[in-house]
């Protein structure tokens, strides 16, 4: 069992922004900016010369945040599934917290028409981040949020290809989670990934269905290609249904080889970033089914909701260079220490379920909301605790102004509870992520929030 600190082998950019705190409100746009082939339009002020499109979100956003934990653990740069992580310092010190973030993301499309009824379609986006002790970087180090081109007709659909983000990320990111603020929270939790770097995606037409449209698609990505015995593999299919008030989205994601994690943010890459790992490890791999639903009962009151349902392999635990210091695999629910069927640090598959429900107000230029959202306890074999004895619940209230032409102004306040102390849920990146507050030194924290947001 090791007892000294490795040099963490997680995909870049993992460990830091699943500790940003409920930030990506921004988020909001996501969907209608990036153009996603379901007949979405993009906001009134987009500016367009000749084939081109420019979209873009500025966000600024401060708060406060209680139960803020610095130097809880003794080896800072452990991640949540190496046992050295879970050595907490004598000292630690937690108290309330300033936090100030600004995000940037503009979208740069085109499209032609080329004859027939076929369009042909290219996006690029990047969205970066500064603020609250962070140097101005591309939000996730190494990665590229659109760089994609597509072919589309009006009767048989959208094919596209190249970077893109995954519907189990983006679209449980806007509309859903964004507009009750728990972007973070829902979005950014479970066994799902968000970053497609080598993908292949096909959207159909809508279809008339019982007396509403529904859209189908599939998305195929072969991850880094470099892992000729562990291949990547990722599938996910995603339909849409339409119906007066009533949308219902439904995403299943199936993978194998990815990253293993519990970051519906992260990028679907490979088992660890260096390929010469390849022949050292074994396989692992991950799903998710979400289903979420909103409806509008009028023109004042919307109610949301969604289940998901996740499953991990789990993955051992495996020294892939001697060191010093060692050097590890990107493991998941090891029990350190033990053995099973002659393997060291096994990996245990789990399952858990995670869910929440909402409801919007609106009047005039004003809107409020009131959601709430549970992380549950995982279902394993692990003799070991790894977080599947504990819950989170996130409570949070808010409200809204339109200012028109793009600009908004909202303040949030919400709190977040554990179910016991020790290592936080399963479907959590980390122990402090969405909030900060960790779970292993208290269960309560809260948080107040106001921000502005202008959309192009």
């Amino acid at each position: 069992m090791p007892t000294q600190p490795s040099t963490p082998t997680l995909d870049r950019g993992t460990g830091r922004t699943a500790r940003r705190r409920g930030l990506h409100r921004g988020m909001r746009v996501g969907l209608a900016l990036a153009g996603l082939a379901l007949g979405t339009a993009g906001h009134a002020d987009t500016l367009s010369y000749g084939p081109f499109t420019l979209n873009a979100f500025a966000k600024l956003e401060d708060g406060r945040y209680s139960n803020q934990a610095k130097n809880v653990q003794v080896y800072p740069s452990a991640t949540k599934q190496q046992n050295w992580g879970d050595l907490l310092a004598a000292n630690a010190q937690y108290g309330t917290e300033p936090t100030h973030v600004w995000l940037l993301q503009p979208w740069l499309g085109a499209k032609t028409d080329i004859g027939g009824g076929f369009k042909v379609s290219a996006m690029v986006s990047q969205r970066w981040r500064g603020g609250d002790g962070y140097p101005t970087t591309a939000d996730i180090p190494g990665f590229i949020y659109e760089e994609n081109v597509a072919i589309s007709h009006e009767d048989y659909g959208r094919l596209a290809v190249g970077k893109m983000v995954a519907r189990g990320w983006s679209v449980a990111d806007y509309p859903y989670g964004t507009n009750v603020g728990l972007a973070n929270q829902w979005a950014q939790s479970g066994a799902g990934y968000g970053l497609l770097t080598r993908a292949l995606r096909y959207t159909s037409r809508p279809f008339d269905v019982m007396k509403g449209d529904l859209v189908m698609e599939a998305t195929y990505d072969e991850g880094d290609t470099a892992f000729k015995i562990h291949k990547p593999r990722f599938l996910e299919l995603y339909g849409q249904f339409h119906r007066g008030g009533l949308v219902v989205d439904a995403i299943a994601q199936i993978t194998r080889n990815g990253n293993p994690q519990a970051w519906g943010h992260g990028p679907f890459t490979s088992l660890t970033p260096f390929p010469a790992d390849d022949s050292k490890i074994g396989g692992a791999g991950q799903g998710m089914l979400m289903v979420m639903a909103r409806y509008d009962y009028d023109q004042h009151w919307q109610y949301s909701g969604g289940l998901r349902y996740n499953q991990w392999s789990g993955a051992n635990a495996v020294i892939t260079v001697a060191g010093p210091p060692a050097q590890w695999n990107n493991m998941f629910n090891v029990d350190w220490g033990g053995t099973r069927d002659g393997v060291s640090n096994p990996g245990y598959s789990a399952r858990e379920t995670d869910g929440f429900a909402a409801v919007l107000h609106r009047w005039g230029p004003w809107s409020a909301w009131l959601s709430a959202e549970i992380l549950g306890k995982a279902s394993t074999s692990n003799p070991s605790e790894r977080g599947q004895s504990n819950w989170a619940n996130f409570d949070v209230a808010g409200v809204q102004y339109d200012f028109h032409h793009g600009l908004t102004c909202y303040g949030e306040v919400g709190m977040v509870h554990y179910g016991q102390l020790g290592p936080s849920p399963m479907s959590m990146p980390t122990n402090s992520a969405f909030t900060g507050v960790d779970s292993r030194v208290t269960r309560n924290g809260n948080w107040i929030v106001v921000g502005i947001l202008y959309v192009l």
